[in-house]
């Protein structure tokens, strides 16, 4: 009895060790499960939260404007300011006509040089002549009315004496006599009216001076223009001996620009030559259209070397100028508040600078303000850019240079 109730105890002593053998192995196929599936969720998750940053690092840094950029240039030090200008003739005036007819014959040609007062045309105006010689024969007339009239006058005082004739008849044969030389005066007015249309049949020359151009032939019709038709210029004639060179100084030398400054002409057809000049007169006046100051610059040309109508540079000697910077045209930002360039600050940021530019000479403009010449301007800003906006400058190759021609 003994032993048997001793193997019962053994065997449930064996049962509950495999129940709990058995309980111990269920938990930890729970835990290892568990953990596999958080493992298998973190490696979903992990990636894509990863690659969200990482997108979201990219969009950020390729939303920063790389940008290029170019260092000011300084110019030297220099009182020589070169400009175009205008080659114009001391006087210059064209030549019309002040009666109607036809060319009877020219003396001039072009280039011709003529002195003042020379005969350059010939009119033939048969009307007028006929209209003086009408004139004549009327001044005729009117002198002997006038005539006769004054006579009856003389008669009728006389008479009035003696009571022979009436007081009414006298004032009458007075009235009559002023009346004619009214008359007689008129008809002088309009014969010497004649007279001096007639003498517009020859054409002389104003000044001394070389035609320039001949727009008439013999025959062609001649046209005043007092009769509301269309005037034809006959002649053209310049005076070369002294030239009128005229050229516009931008506003920011308008004060530099004084009467009494010494110029230079240089032309293209004169290679090595200068042509001296004197600043004479200003016009005190800004050209809104231009914002520049038209200035005249007096030449002699007493040989007549130079041309007039002719292409020049003018070196105006400017006191005082100092250095300046020059850019490439595409670092210029046009804003409503004014003219900026766009410089990097601390190699990261934008920031606008206002200048105040001078000379266009056309792929660069000179900078007179607003530059130290240490900073990095930026090319082809964009439209949109404001101060504060963080960029990247982009590094060029080695030994490359930068837009402009200026090396980073």
């Amino acid at each position: 009895m003994r032993v048997g109730q001793e193997n019962q105890v053994e065997a449930s002593d064996k049962l509950e060790k495999s129940s709990s053998s058995r309980s111990s192995s269920h938990w930890w196929i729970a835990v290892l499960a568990f953990v596999a599936v958080v493992a298998l969720v973190i490696s979903g998750i992990l990636p894509r939260i990863q690659a969200r940053n990482t997108l979201a690092k990219e969009t950020k840094e390729m939303a920063i404007p790389t940008v290029a950029v170019v260092h000011p240039q300084r110019s030297a030090p220099s009182n020589e300011l070169v400009l175009p200008a205008n080659v114009q003739a001391y006087i210059d005036a064209p030549i019309y006509a002040r009666t109607n007819g036809y060319l009877k014959k020219w003396y001039v040609d072009i280039g011709a040089r003529v002195t003042a007062g020379q005969l350059l045309a010939e009119i033939e105006t048969p009307e007028v002549d006929q209209q003086l010689r009408q004139a004549h024969a009327d001044l005729a007339t009117a002198e002997a009315n006038r005539s006769l009239a004054q006579i009856t006058a003389d008669r009728y005082v006389g008479l009035l004496k003696t009571d022979s004739v009436s007081k009414q008849d006298t004032d009458n044969a007075q009235a009559n006599y002023a009346a004619q030389k009214a008359t007689v005066q008129s008809m002088e007015a309009n014969m010497k009216r004649l007279e001096q249309l007639v003498s517009f049949e020859k054409i002389y020359a104003p000044f001394g001076g070389v035609i320039t151009a001949r727009n008439t032939d013999i025959g062609a019709l001649i046209d005043s223009g007092s009769s509301g038709g269309t005037r034809t210029e006959l002649f053209h004639i310049a005076q070369p001996d002294r030239l009128r060179v005229y050229v516009n100084v931008p506003q920011v030398y308008s004060q530099a620009a004084k009467p009494g400054l010494t110029a230079d002409l240089v032309l293209s057809e004169f290679p090595g030559r200068r042509f001296s000049g004197t600043l004479v007169r200003t016009a005190n006046a800004i050209d809104q259209s231009t914002r520049t100051l038209l200035v005249e610059i007096a030449v002699n040309n007493p040989t007549g070397t130079l041309l007039s109508g002719a292409y020049a540079e003018v070196h105006l000697k400017l006191p005082g100028a100092a250095s300046s910077f020059t850019l490439p045209v595409t670092t210029l930002l046009f804003r409503s508040e004014g003219l900026r360039v766009v410089t990097v600050k601390d190699n990261q940021h934008a920031e606008l600078i206002p200048i105040t530019i001078g000379r266009d000479y056309g792929s660069t403009v000179e900078v007179v303000a607003g530059l130290t010449g240490d900073e990095s301007v930026i090319t082809n800003p964009p439209d949109s850019i404001v101060s504060g906006e963080e960029v990247r400058v982009a590094q060029p190759p080695s030994g490359a240079s930068a837009p402009g021609g200026a090396k980073q």
